[in-house]
């Protein structure tokens, strides 16, 4: 009878920890001093990397920007990229240039048609983080 009882027991203890499909981790309820940075399309990048990003993506073919030495009148003025960023309303000028750059048609600038900037999704993390960097202080 105790080897029956004892069984019972270990498959109620067995049960009482399966069930359940949500997995709970711990989180702090405050944080003090920072938080490490996660890198990502609005992390930090590296100016001069996307300097060079800039003229081998092919994007001073299309816009212009006066610290790359670009004139053309394809897509908009990035000379005017916070500008653009406040019309569109969407956040940082660093989070608008990283989607921007990633999905293009997410906001037109208003006189510029839609489908003509490509999406450079296929860009690494990084790589957008460098032309952001680059695009907003360069």
């Amino acid at each position: 009878m105790r080897r029956v009882a004892l069984i019972a027991l270990l498959l109620v203890l067995g049960a009482a920890g399966c069930g359940g499909s949500e997995v709970v981790a711990p989180t702090a309820g405050t944080v003090e001093g920072t938080l490490p940075s996660t890198g990502g399309s609005t992390g930090d990048g590296d100016a001069s990397d996307g300097k060079s990003l800039f003229a081998s993506q092919g994007c001073n073919g299309c816009h212009t920007y006066t610290p790359a030495g670009s004139k053309a009148s394809v897509g908009p003025n990035l000379d005017e990229l916070a500008k653009h960023a406040e019309a569109a309303n969407q956040g940082s000028v660093e989070e608008y240039t990283a989607v921007s750059i990633e999905n293009p048609g997410a906001y037109i600038a208003p006189g510029f048609p839609e489908n003509v900037m490509p999406a450079y999704a296929s860009l690494a993390d990084q790589q957008v983080a460098d032309l952001v960097a680059f695009l907003t202080n360069p």
